[in-house]
């Protein structure tokens, strides 16, 4: 048979296409408890496709092992991007002729992550991660283009309606504004200390969680002080931007990492009568393919979507709006989350709006953003341009002139 491996709340989307496109195939998921995995193991021989998920097939490594397959499919296999993870040792287990790893993101932030997809697809095409660190960026992208099969949006855009890109900038609201020149001023105050003492690693994680709260502040101080009774200018703006996609008719998605951000919306939007649609990481597989159907199919014009559980293999070109509430740090993954809509059936022009917080870090974010939109065509387009992950100098340039 056929193996299918990919983020839990894929595969009954994966379930569905087969039933769609290739209904003659025997197609089996395996999950639900250890018991029911079990049994729905004995019952595989004879299935021409077997769908599971990365946290089953490491639960279940030792069955997987005993079997051989045609061919193995890992989709989002930037879940293994990690080499030392338990993910990518039990894929390295699965036995099978062909294999093929899906993925809009192979490179998120560093080049060892394509290493480590290939070290499970391919395992001969480059030696151990040293010797591969040793290679100039020309001599990989010459070693994986014959194995590399990518499509461009630019490819498709023949196929597809327009997408209008914009990015709605706010002034912070009086309350705000004092309270973000306050972390700032300390923020600016232990990380100059700590980038002068000592290297940045050791107190990357105090850092990340300081510039963390200062973007929480734009998004909504609401995010992390408790009974804070003013409001946002980001969350305003919203609220604008819904009243007139509603009069005028546009149905819209809402992206935010924040899914205490996204509970804020949910709240005022209830309290104004209008119904929506939710999605987070604790949405069961099934209930995301139900809730994107009824979506599709017109019911509510309003979608609340956490970046990290939607940003990726939902189908929702019933949508012609995404609003991409905050920025995150990597353009590929904001991009994935309006790929959502603005997908083969798309038939109306597609509007991808960024609220952005102006004179704070979140410009600054925008900023990097362009430089760290090239880390991807540095590898597969092979040319040479600066390997951007978030440098020390990068954390200089957002807190020195935000």
């Amino acid at each position: 048979p056929v193996l299918i491996v990919c983020p839990s709340s894929l595969t009954y989307n994966w379930y569905n296409e087969m039933k769609k496109f290739a209904p003659d195939l025997q197609t089996l998921i395996i999950d639900g408890n250890q018991s029911t995995r079990e049994k729905l193991q004995q019952t595989s021989e004879g299935m021409d496709v077997i769908i599971t998920s990365y946290p089953l097939l490491r639960r279940d490594v030792k069955w997987y092992e005993t079997k051989h397959f045609h061919t193995v499919f890992f989709d989002e296999a930037q879940a293994f991007k990690n080499p030392s993870t338990q993910t990518a040792r039990a894929v390295k287990k699965i036995k099978a002729d062909h294999r093929f790893g899906l993925t809009g993101t192979p490179v998120e932030n560093a080049i060892e992550e394509l290493w480590s997809i290939y070290h499970v697809v391919f395992p001969e095409l480059f030696k151990g991660i040293k010797a591969y660190g040793n290679l100039t960026k020309k001599t990989i992208a010459r070693r994986v283009r014959p194995f590399l099969l990518r499509r461009m949006k630019e490819d498709v855009l023949a196929e597809l309606p327009d997408k209008l890109e914009s990015l709605e900038l706010t002034d912070l609201l009086p309350e705000q504004k004092k309270l973000y020149a306050a972390f700032l001023a300390k923020l600016k105050t232990d990380t100059l200390k700590h980038l002068d003492r000592d290297t940045i690693s050791k107190n990357r994680i105090k850092i990340l969680a300081g510039l963390t709260r200062l973007r929480q502040i734009c998004c909504h101080p609401a995010l992390f002080i408790d009974g804070y009774k003013g409001s946002s200018a980001k969350f305003e703006q919203l609220l604008q931007i819904v009243e007139e996609s509603r009069r005028s008719g546009r149905r819209i998605l809402i992206f935010s990492q924040f899914t205490k951000m996204l509970q804020i919306i949910g709240r005022e939007l209830a309290a104004r009568g209008h119904d929506f649609f939710y999605l987070d990481g604790e949405t069961p597989s099934i209930e995301r393919v139900e809730k994107c159907n009824r979506f599709n199919n017109g019911e509510r014009d309003v979608f609340l979507i956490s970046l990290k559980a939607g940003g990726t293999g939902l189908n929702l070109t019933g949508a012609d709006t995404v609003v991409l509430y905050d920025l995150w740090w990597n353009p590929a993954v904001e991009e994935q989350a309006a790929d959502r809509t603005h997908r083969i059936g798309q038939e109306n022009v597609v509007n991808v709006m960024k609220l952005v917080a102006r004179g704070t870090i979140e410009e600054k974010m925008n900023d990097l953003q362009e430089k760290k939109r090239e880390l991807i065509g540095e590898i597969i387009d092979s040319d040479e341009k600066s390997n951007t992950s978030l440098t020390e100098e990068d954390i200089r340039e957002i807190l020195m002139d935000s």
